[in-house]
């Protein structure tokens, strides 16, 4: 047998559809995270976006396990002094729908210009409609 090296140009890319409504935000996240990455290929390798484009839909309805919808709280600062800003999962759900699950995938990719690449392979939506019809979405099924 031989070594396969992977290339960029031979990586065949499809396009999924993940439904967040009513699943917990961190499996859904890490779900997310591995097919961006392409750890559910056989060819994967760390050194390579090897992964496939990804649709999450209804990510204002994800959900939380415990008491984390009001416990959880996010971090920003202004950039000016004393500029630190905390909000809830709750409030930030509600104020934008999507960036809870944004950065619960980007904590689980690689930080650095291979994992900018692969976020930008993801696409997420508050709400049932998107625009990506036209590409045959595979509809993944999230078991848990």
């Amino acid at each position: 047998m031989k070594t396969i090296m992977v290339n960029p140009k031979t990586v065949t890319r499809k396009w999924k559809l993940i439904d967040a409504e009513g699943k917990p935000l961190g499996r859904v996240a890490s779900a997310a995270a591995r097919i961006l990455m392409g750890k559910n290929k056989a060819i994967f390798s760390p050194n390579v976006d090897t992964g496939d484009f990804l649709v999450i839909i209804n990510a204002g309805k994800v959900g939380t396990t415990g008491k984390k919808a009001e416990q959880k709280q996010y971090f920003h600062h202004t950039g000016h002094i004393g500029g630190e800003r905390w909000i809830t999962f709750d409030a930030l759900i509600k104020k934008h729908p999507t960036q809870p699950l944004e950065a619960a995938i980007w904590g689980m990719l690689p930080h650095s210009s291979l994992g900018e690449k692969m976020m930008k392979k993801l696409k997420i939506y508050a709400g049932a409609e998107q625009p990506h019809t036209a590409q045959h979405l595979e509809t993944v099924t999230l078991d848990f």
